[in-house]
């Protein structure tokens, strides 16, 4: 597996994958896909970088980073879904620790994402606080 830092010109794909992540977590996000592709625009324009996973030149996921904070913030992680249980998604974020030389890195993690909070446990990530929203 290799890492590859994206461009402008990876935007299309990155909101694709980003649209993915929302359906696979059940997130409450109502942005269309010419709205995520412009937040992405965003993101990599101001304070974020993202990262491909490749393996034999195909796109396996992605991570968002946010560069500017310490710990770095890990917003956005995503593995296709043909490539998960196979290991892809716990090689990926070792390769992504590595590229982008953390030791410490911080997530969230929506409390209803079973899958997502177990994943993130199995790669050695403890909780750090809960937050709470009133929405009436």
């Amino acid at each position: 597996m290799k890492i590859k830092e994206c461009t402008n010109q990876d935007i299309a794909q990155l909101a694709l994958m980003n649209k993915h992540l929302i359906e696979d977590e059940n997130s409450s996000n109502p942005m269309n896909f010419a709205e995520l592709e412009n937040r992405m625009r965003g993101f990599l324009d101001e304070e974020y970088k993202a990262y491909f996973f490749l393996e034999n030149e195909s796109v396996l996921g992605y991570a968002l980073v946010k560069h500017t904070v310490k710990p770095l913030y890990l917003r956005q992680f995503y593995i296709e879904r043909e490539y998960r249980r196979r290991h892809c998604g716990k090689q990926a974020f070792a390769l992504l620790l590595e590229h982008i030389k953390a030791d410490v890195i911080d997530i969230d993690v929506l409390p209803w994402n079973e899958g997502g909070r177990l994943f993130w446990q199995s790669c050695g990530f403890e909780e750090t606080c809960i937050s709470m929203r009133l929405q009436r």
